[in-house]
């Protein structure tokens, strides 16, 4: 009789060491799919951070690529646009270096001002003599004209921002804020931006928004432009 019951003791754990081998079995199974789908959201995670670093760092090259004109000795070219050098004009943007002239006597403006090298630009490439071609950037725009009228001091066609006229490439770009404003050449347009290449500034190049709405152009950035002016036969 013992005999027999130790047999049926026997008998008895073999079922439930096998429910506990099932058991443990699936627990190692499903622990497995746990550790790795966690791992695949961490390789997701870190794809996607990755991502973004590269974008940010895309960005941070192609800024990196852009010449400060501090960093450099006033009258280091910095960049140029169709073949017009820009210059640097040092650490201080106040400051001049003399007068700038065409080799045919055209004066452009002091060195290295922003002034100078839309001048000089206008001068080299459409071949423009500014009739009235003194006085601080802000006042290359006349806010007393109409749109799409010429303005005879710059003896261009001047637009204002938020007008019916879209920016395009070549256009002198005006801003009228401050004691001196800033003038600067469009050098790119997209749908839905600009990009200006200018001199007397920190970088030689920026973008700035683009936006239409209800038949208006609006350019608008850190600092928002008064309009832009256009060879007549462009």
């Amino acid at each position: 009789m013992r005999k027999s019951r130790r047999t049926y003791r026997r008998r008895n754990k073999t079922p439930l060491l096998a429910i506990l081998i099932i058991v443990f079995a699936l627990a190692i199974v499903m622990g497995s799919k746990i550790v790795s789908s966690n791992a695949t959201d961490h390789s997701q995670t870190g794809s996607s951070y990755g991502a973004q670093t590269a974008d940010h760092s895309s960005e941070a090259a192609d800024t990196a690529r852009l010449i400060r004109q501090a960093d450099v000795a006033a009258g280091t070219k910095i960049d140029e646009y169709k073949g017009v050098p820009v210059y640097s004009n040092g650490a201080n943007y106040m400051s001049s270096h003399g007068l700038s002239y065409s080799e045919d006597d055209y004066y452009y403006g002091y060195k290295w001002q922003c002034v100078e090298f839309v001048k000089r630009f206008y001068y080299e490439i459409y071949h423009h003599e500014m009739p009235d071609g003194a006085g601080n950037a802000k006042y290359f725009f006349n806010p007393m004209l109409a749109q799409g009228e010429l303005n005879e001091q710059r003896g261009l066609v001047q637009y204002v921002n938020g007008g019916n006229e879209k920016p395009r490439e070549g256009d002198l770009l005006v801003f009228d804020e401050g004691s001196y404003g800033h003038v600067a050449i469009i050098c790119g347009v997209g749908d839905n931006w600009i990009e200006v290449i200018q001199q007397n500034s920190e970088v030689p190049r920026e973008k700035y928004s683009l936006v239409y709405k209800d038949g208006a152009y609006t350019i608008s950035g850190d600092r928002d432009p008064a309009g832009w002016l256009r060879v007549s036969s462009r």
